[in-house]
């Protein structure tokens, strides 16, 4: 089946709050942790924990995940990013899936350090919605139905389900109720824990130290919009520079993808696991950089999904999980439905594992201040197209005024190695390009240009879009 989305879908509006997932039981279930009294980041745990039921290819407790929390004018960033075992072997090439591309899971304790720090109702609670839907079953929805069949899905999981078909997970709903009723214990040792290191090259002593940061993150002004992405391991830097160098020049199409090309390929040379970029943001550096010419950036798109909240005291959060590649690493933890990530992949972008570090992370999380209050979270999936699609939403919102639903349904374009790739929408727009000097292809996939989520404070109230390449919907009361 092929879709295209819809440009007269109206933007959702609520008075007190709001949650926006790719998923309509996911929403469904984060509205039900604020309606039982929890708070943003309630809500946006369990619509997480749903989505690992719902879209089992491109999320899981086998994967990684970030957040951005604002709280009484304070911004906290969440890592839970695992990395590469200690006694890894410095591969070259990278191996893309299999055992040696798996990486530590970090979203369970990450969801661990969530609850604790910000939560209201407990992690309990908030993974109910999950086990419910994975022990019952659940229909799959039309996109995910058309991700599942082109996407090689561990044997483990059966044949990929039809639209409508419903299907179940009862290993995951165990394995999610027993994290619920002992803690992250319950996932990192144990009968997980083994089943984790039976599979992939991962050890007991990788799992048992893991712990997820908080950390502070970067930060960037947008003509009178304040943009906050999370620091490396993650490629926020990129979208950062991008609109920084776009703010700078008339925000057209064709300097809207020589920016993106200019950040991805400064984060490709400069992004690792500790690195310090931020000199990728000074004005200098942004206005020296800004009359260049991109070279080749960009790679393939990968499995992931975002989410966002605001509660009724205006506490937001904006979370985003992923195994990267569809079903990840192609392994399941045996006995626990646990799909294991292949981040290890993205050691691919320095050239090698780095054991003991994480690699690249492509997953970003955003957040808009304006005159120090907040304004919304933001998100848009994707692999290698995040970066990009983040500077074309601002830019949809900051510049042309559209709502965070229009926003989200605009056109979009990726920069893909030395190609730039047109959705349709933007189709009639080869010329321009390629008398910009680039090469520019249309291309008929939607998967491949991300699908996110965005709500922002109008005023006293709630305006948000849950993007139509995929099946969610925000809403809020």
């Amino acid at each position: 089946m092929s879709f295209r989305f819809s440009p007269a879908r109206p933007p959702a509006v609520a008075a007190e709050a709001m949650v926006a997932t790719s998923q309509p039981l996911a929403t469904r279930a984060g509205l039900a942790m604020l309606e039982q009294g929890g708070n943003a980041a309630d809500a946006a745990l369990a619509s997480a924990a749903v989505l690992c039921v719902a879209e089992p290819m491109s999320t899981g407790i086998g994967g990684d995940a970030f957040a951005l929390v604002w709280r009484d004018g304070r911004v906290d960033g969440l890592d839970a990013a695992g990395p590469a075992p200690v006694r890894a072997e410095p591969l070259e090439p990278v191996e893309e899936t299999g055992p040696r591309s798996v990486t530590v899971p970090g979203s369970v304790a990450g969801w661990a350090a969530l609850s604790e720090r910000y939560g209201a109702l407990g992690l309990d609670t908030c993974l109910a919605p999950a086990i419910d839907a994975a022990g019952r079953g659940l229909a799959v929805t039309p996109r995910v139905a058309e991700s599942w069949a082109f996407r090689a899905a561990p044997p483990e999981l059966g044949e990929p389900p039809r639209v409508g078909q419903r299907f179940r997970l009862p290993d995951l709903a165990r394995t999610l109720r027993a994290i619920a009723e002992h803690g992250t214990v319950a996932f990192y040792g144990g009968p997980v824990g083994r089943g984790i290191t039976e599979v992939s090259w991962l050890e007991d002593d990788d799992l048992d130290s893991y712990e997820p940061r908080w950390v502070e993150p970067l930060r960037i002004g947008y003509r009178g919009v304040e943009v906050l992405e999370l620091p490396p391991p993650t490629q926020g830097v990129a979208a950062l520079e991008a609109l920084g160098l776009l703010e700078g020049l008339e925000p057209d199409l064709p300097a809207q993808v020589r920016c993106a090309g200019l950040a991805l390929e400064d984060a490709f040379a400069r992004v690792r696991d500790g690195a310090q970029v931020e000199g990728l943001l000074e004005p200098g550096y942004l206005d020296e950089r800004r009359g260049d010419r991109p070279g080749r950036a960009g790679e393939p798109a990968g499995g992931t999904v975002y989410l966002c909240a605001v509660d009724r005291d205006g506490m937001a959060v904006s979370f985003i999980q992923s195994l990267f590649q569809g079903f990840g690493s192609g392994l399941v933890a045996p006995g626990t439905g646990v799909v294991l990530q292949n981040r290890g992949a993205c050691f691919a972008v320095g050239g090698r594992v780095e054991p003991g570090r994480r690699p690249y992370h492509t997953i970003i999380p955003g957040l808009l201040l304006r005159d120090g209050r907040l304004l919304g979270p933001f998100g848009v999936m994707g692999g290698f197209i995040q970066a990009q699609a983040h500077m074309q939403l601002v830019s949809a919102l900051v510049d042309d005024g559209l709502d965070p639903q229009a926003a989200l349904d605009r056109p979009r374009f990726r920069v893909d190695g030395d190609v730039v790739r047109l959705e349709e929408g933007l189709w009639d727009r080869v010329h321009d390009l390629e008398q910009a000097g680039f090469r520019a292809v249309r291309d008929p996939d939607t998967f491949g240009f991300g699908g996110g989520q965005a709500i922002l404070v109008e005023g006293d109230v709630l305006i948000g879009g849950s993007d139509s390449r995929k099946d969610g919907f925000a809403a809020g009361y």
